[in-house]
């Protein structure tokens, strides 16, 4: 079960800010797609207030996303600029919603995620506690073949402290299957956690030629020379893009209901 809405200001240091917008040429009006009787980005808002890292906003380029919103009893902040990226939409809502810079730590949550588990959400800040980066991330480990050669799948190169197996430092990402050899990929899961200083830092560098070629934003942070640090997870939540996705993440909601059913009346 979600938690009941929280209130906006738990004391936390941490925010959380989950960008939406209605403009999805595969899946139109995504945000809004009904996920166990609400919209999706209300399910991805209840994700993020179970994880208990603090106040949670929707960053919501249109009216209707930030109306769905408050009507469920959450917060959203309109950004109805058009901005590069999700992470540039989260850098305006900061601004307008903490002029007095009180958040320290910044979680930027995709608002398709609905599939997410509250306690990976949670471990997205743990490179910045336990290794002082200046950006943590999660990805999965696995030997998926399919996984390892097909583009969508996002890659992280990383180095592990020889201490904790499912902590690291990124060195790269790219779409090609990397690296090669015998053992796992690591699929990144585009969840990022950014110090409030390295946020602004990423939204003021101008794109840069690795992350042009290879379409992933994070390697301008990389070639900056900013730090990303990497948390294992077990297991990796899939992003809604198609009707097909929509589908699949209903059914693995229902699954999930369906058991927990079970387990409480054996």
């Amino acid at each position: 079960m979600m938690p009941e809405p929280a209130s906006r200001d738990t004391g936390s240091r941490t925010i959380v800010l989950i960008p939406a917008r209605l403009a999805s040429t595969r899946l139109p009006g995504k945000p809004l797609a009904l996920v166990e009787g609400e919209p999706m980005i209300v399910r991805v808002w209840r994700v993020a207030l179970a994880s208990g890292l603090g106040r949670v906003v929707v960053a919501a380029a249109e009216p209707a996303i930030a109306e769905a919103v408050e009507r469920a009893g959450g917060e959203a902040v309109l950004v109805p600029e058009e901005v590069p990226s999700g992470t540039d939409r989260i850098q305006r809502a900061l601004a307008r919603l903490d002029p007095e810079r009180r958040y320290r730590r910044v979680v930027n949550l995709q608002g398709d995620l609905p599939t997410l588990d509250p306690a990976d959400l949670r471990r997205v800040v743990e490179p910045l506690d336990r290794m002082g980066a200046d950006i943590g991330t999660l990805a999965v480990a696995t030997t998926d073949p399919e996984e390892r050669t097909r583009p969508n799948f996002v890659k992280a190169v990383v180095s592990f402290l020889p201490e904790d197996p499912t902590l690291g430092r990124a060195l790269y990402f790219t779409r090609a299957p990397a690296p090669t050899g015998e053992g796992p990929v690591w699929h990144h899961i585009g969840i990022y956690a950014f110090g409030r200083d390295a946020l602004e830092r990423f939204c003021a560098l101008p794109a840069s030629p690795l992350e042009l070629r290879e379409k992933l934003e994070q390697l301008r942070a990389l070639e900056a020379g900013m730090s990303i640090g990497i948390k294992l997870i077990a297991s990796a939540p899939f992003g809604v893009d198609t009707p097909e996705d929509l589908e699949r993440a209903r059914a693995v909601l229902a699954a999930r209901r369906t058991a927990r059913a079970e387990e409480r009346n054996p």
